[in-house]
């Protein structure tokens, strides 16, 4: 992604989340409707940041944007650049790298959450092959709540290959497959990790399978034989911490 790429985001938690990261913003709309109770926090912000936000109709915001989806609330923003693999594993300066990999997930909403989760979990950041995903959109901010400002985002040519490299730096990297034999939180999850999730409908790739290290399920007591990614992700990724922080 080149930094001079600009685009919406839209929403006041992903706003105020953009703005904390201290990241580039060109202008912010409000509109005039809002309730001035709920922007103290934002204006309080904005005025620290010396943006003098421009007050708009609601009609417009919803027409400038393309949808209603906005909460009175919106910025052109300049999008940052996609990180590297390394970027994300000098993140993990005072603990062992805790890197996600997601193959082709290309819903916006479940990017949104897994974002979630892994600021949540404290990940060092996402890994995702360039090919057949979801791009970093103004869907995929909001439905983060603001979390893709503060996890690092990686595009990578061939996911195979940079599941290699990660483990010629010492990573694990343990897969989620409905099909594996062992559950996921029988698992030594501690070590330096690289979490694999996969599609939403196929789950992960025969290459991306075989390239994992061990797989792992979470099992279902019900009629439903699989989760929604985001919500399986959330599992592992807080398994992770919870191992860790029992650890130290």
């Amino acid at each position: 992604m080149s930094a001079s790429r600009t685009d919406y985001i839209y929403g006041r938690n992903p706003l105020l989340e953009w703005l904390a990261a201290d990241l580039a913003v060109s202008r912010v709309f409000l509109c005039r409707e809002n309730d001035p109770r709920k922007e103290q926090d934002l204006l309080r912000l904005l005025q620290i940041k010396k943006i003098v936000p421009q007050r708009v109709g609601r009609q417009e915001l919803t027409h400038r944007l393309g949808h209603g989806d906005h909460q009175g609330v919106a910025a052109l923003v300049h999008l940052p650049d996609y990180a590297q693999p390394e970027d994300l594993l000098s993140r993990a300066a005072n603990e062992p790298p805790f890197i996600i990999l997601l193959d082709q997930i290309q819903d916006p909403h479940n990017l949104g959450a897994i974002l979630r989760s892994a600021d949540g979990a404290g990940c060092h950041g996402i890994i995702m092959p360039k090919d057949h995903s979801v791009d970093l959109t103004p869907a995929v901010f909001k439905a983060s709540a603001g979390a893709a400002a503060h996890v690092p985002l990686c595009r990578v040519t061939n996911l195979a290959r940079t599941m290699a490299e990660l483990k010629e730096q010492g990573l694990w990297l343990v897969g989620s497959d409905e099909k594996a034999g062992e559950v996921y939180y029988q698992r030594d999850l501690t070590g330096p990790i690289g979490v694999v999730m996969g599609n939403e409908g196929k789950g992960l790739r025969r290459l991306t399978a075989e390239s994992c290290d061990f797989l792992v399920k979470i099992p279902m007591y019900g009629r439903i034989n699989s989760l929604n990614v985001s919500v399986a992700s959330a599992l592992l990724f807080f398994e992770v911490r919870r191992q860790r922080n029992a650890k130290s």
